[in-house]
């Protein structure tokens, strides 16, 4: 089964790349590795759990968090190869938690991108990954993920 196909049985639309905010692109090609910036978890225009996990935001929302944000990296894939079925495996994810100090549940959190792409992709959607604790990100989004991937052919 197609990726997109897979996601449609899932529930699943990805969508539209957003233009930056600042001065750098959403994805760069070099070679057959496909670097993605960080992305936040914005579903139809809004922040999804905006604040600190441990304080606003609790471990089941940050999970539900990074979900979304591993879709939104997926409409930023998709722009950048045309098609999911270009991509050879998912690398490696960095992923940024907005963390009140005494937070320590980061990996559970990132969890929810990396078991989205595991569903996704089985084998292949399995990644190194980080998932550590910030003072603050960006427009105080809770999550904060960045990802590398192998493109295929």
């Amino acid at each position: 089964m197609r990726i997109e196909e897979k996601l449609a049985a899932m529930g699943v639309t990805l969508p539209p790349s957003r233009p930056p905010v600042a001065n750098y692109v959403r994805a760069v090609q070099t070679g057959n590795l496909l670097f993605v910036s960080g992305h936040t978890p914005t579903r139809d225009g809004q922040d999804l759990h905006p604040g600190k996990l441990g304080r606003e935001v609790t471990t089941e929302q940050g999970y539900e968090a990074a979900r979304q944000v591993a879709i939104n990296l997926l409409g930023s894939v998709r722009e950048a190869l045309g098609d999911l079925d270009r991509v050879g495996r998912i690398v490696k994810l960095l992923g940024m938690v907005n963390s009140a100090d005494d937070f320590t549940e980061q990996p559970r959190v990132i969890n929810g991108a990396s078991d989205f792409l595991v569903e996704v992709f089985g084998e292949r959607g399995r990644h190194a990954r980080s998932a550590v604790g910030m003072g603050q990100l960006p427009g105080n989004a809770s999550v904060e993920i960045e990802m590398i991937v192998e493109v295929a052919g």
